[in-house]
């Protein structure tokens, strides 16, 4: 029984995967054709993020009383038709109201799905789930690309997407009998949700907030701007340029893959470290005239270990019993940064050159690298 559960977390983070690349990849052809700006796409990012703020900061509460199988298909639910809503919208205003119930439902599961992996299996594991995350994040645009092929148009990405979606909410309500088998060891741990003061107050918390803060600006900025980039600055046409945003998320997806058999050798620590170093490198080469593909790759297997080793650290840097609480604030400080971030660029590159985005993204790892130093030092890990 616990196995086939593992199997629908993995089949579950595939599916969260799919949408996260959507709007990214379909811009070029949505902006044009609402008639809006391209830094517009940022309004739609902010209010997903904003929503995801909200749901992520109530995630502890929502899984101590719900359970994480039911906050999990609850707001898969609520994702599938947000998405069949963006499928059906031809202008600006749609777009925005569609993406309230996106941002609702992503939060919830991020954060209490992620906090029942960090719990209750090993890193290699929280690495693959990642890597699965990756092949749905990077097959999101490869499925819009050939909407776009076939001249179904970019609704018609969003509405396979959406379906998919509807079927794995199906699977997970199914499913719902499977999560009681480990409902007790939730039960042993923290009880009363912790108020956001007694969060703040808690030592280190501040440091592991900007750290994910950055790493999801620079993973959000690079996904939403990187189609738009190798568009306007690299000359590719729109339908190139959506599938060559995977080859970004391709490089999340193969560095998942490797990095689950690097945490046997490795800690979370180390791994984090190798993941900043593979970015700086990655946007050093963005700098070369030729160098944008390959260096959208690395970019991508540095984000790899980013994420899913912050997530799994977090019970041994605070605590099992904090663990929930403070993945909450994580998601929530992540989706501020993809809230404030890619808006911020999409302005920059609209009244100054898009051609900002490699030095854009480097000051953003240059913070990271500073605040997760900080972090290491605080909680006794150096």
């Amino acid at each position: 029984m616990l196995q086939l559960l593992l199997v629908i977390i993995y089949i579950s983070f595939i599916s969260l995967g799919l949408p996260d690349s959507l709007l990214g990849s379909a811009w070029p052809m949505i902006y044009p054709e609402i008639n809006v700006p391209v830094s517009y796409a940022g309004i739609i990012s902010m209010i997903i993020a904003l929503g995801t703020i909200v749901s992520s900061l109530q995630s502890d509460r929502l899984t101590k009383k719900l359970g994480t199988g039911k906050v999990t298909a609850i707001s898969v639910a609520i994702t599938a038709i947000a998405l069949l809503g963006f499928s059906i919208s031809h202008s600006l205003p749609a777009l925005c109201f569609w993406a309230i119930p996106y941002g609702l439902g992503a939060g919830s599961v991020d954060a209490s799905l992620n906090n029942y992996v960090a719990l209750h299996y090993e890193s290699k594991h929280m690495s693959w789930l990642h890597c699965m995350w990756g092949i749905g994040a990077a097959a999101g645009p490869y499925i819009m690309g050939y909407a776009l092929f076939l001249e179904k148009g970019w609704n018609s990405g969003y509405r396979i997407i959406g379906i998919l979606q509807v079927i794995l909410s199906v699977i997970l309500f199914i499913s719902l009998p499977l999560w009681k088998a480990k409902k007790q060891i939730e039960e042993t741990k923290q009880t009363t949700p912790l108020t956001l003061k007694e969060i703040f107050r808690i030592n280190g918390v501040k440091e592991v907030m900007i750290c994910f803060f950055c790493y999801c600006a620079l993973e959000q900025t690079t996904g939403l701007w990187a189609s738009t980039y190798m568009n306007l600055a690299k000359g590719i046409n729109v339908e190139t340029a959506a599938s060559y945003a995977s080859r970004f998320y391709i490089g999340i997806t193969i560095g998942r893959a490797l990095s689950g058999f690097l945490t046997m050798k490795l800690n979370d620590k180390q791994m984090i470290r190798l993941g900043q170093t593979l970015i700086a490198f990655g946007i050093g080469v963005m700098f070369l005239p030729s160098g944008s593909l390959v260096g959208l790759i690395m970019i991508g297997l540095g984000c790899a270990p980013i994420y899913p080793c912050i997530i799994h650290s977090t019970p041994d840097h605070f605590g099992v019993d904090k663990s929930q609480a403070i993945i909450g604030v994580q998601m929530a400080s992540a989706y501020i940064g993809t809230c404030a971030m890619p808006p911020l660029f999409g302005l920059l590159a609209q009244n100054i050159s898009i051609g900002l985005f490699p030095i854009y993204l480097l000051a953003i790892l240059v913070l990271m690298i500073v605040m997760h130093e900080k972090l290491e030092r605080k909680t006794g890990k150096e």
